[in-house]
C-alpha cells in the first residue's frame, strides 16, 4: 500500500450558504470513511482547497469524483506526494470555512486566501499549500 497525500484548489460554482456546504461535508465524510481516506477541507469565498490522504488507489478514486463534480470548476492540484504517515488522520473530511479570523491569525498567508484561494502563487511555491492545510486545520 502506497500512502500519499494530495492537495487541490478548485472554484465553486455559486457561493453556497453553510447548510449546502454541510451537505457536501456529510457526504464526504461517508465516502471518505468507506474508503479510508482523511483529510481536510477549506472553504473561503465561492473557492475550496481541500487535502487528501490515504491509500493510492483509494484517493485517486476521490478525486475522479472531485474532478467529475460539477459543483466547482478550475481544479488544480497543488501538490501530490508520498508519505509515511497521516497528518490530518482524525478527519474523515474536517470542515473549516475561512474567515476574517482567519487572515487576522495567519496574516501571512491571508492574501492566498482571503478573497478566495489563489492557486497559482499557492502552487508557485512548493510545501506551501501543505503549511496553509496545517495552519487552517487549528482552527476546525
Amino acid at each position: 500500500m502506497k500512502l500519499i497525500q494530495l492537495i487541490y484548489a478548485s472554484t465553486a460554482t455559486d457561493n453556497w450558504p453553510e447548510s449546502e456546504l454541510r451537505r457536501i461535508l456529510d457526504s464526504a465524510v461517508r465516502r471518505n470513511a468507506q474508503n479510508n481516506v482523511t483529510g481536510l477541507l477549506l472553504y473561503s469565498n465561492a473557492s475550496f482547497m481541500q487535502i487528501l490522504e490515504g491509500d493510492e488507489t483509494d484517493v485517486d478514486e476521490a478525486m475522479s469524483r472531485i474532478c467529475a463534480d460539477t459543483r466547482h470548476t478550475d481544479i488544480v492540484v497543488l501538490s501530490r506526494s508520498a508519505v509515511h504517515t497521516r497528518e490530518f488522520g482524525n478527519w474523515s473530511m474536517g470542515f473549516h470555512a475561512v474567515d476574517d479570523a482567519d487572515a487576522t491569525s495567519w496574516p501571512g498567508f491571508a492574501p492566498l486566501f482571503q478573497h478566495g484561494f489563489d492557486a497559482q502563487k499557492i502552487g508557485a511555491t512548493p510545501g506551501l499549500a501543505f503549511d496553509i492545510m496545517k495552519a487552517l486545520a487549528t482552527a476546525v
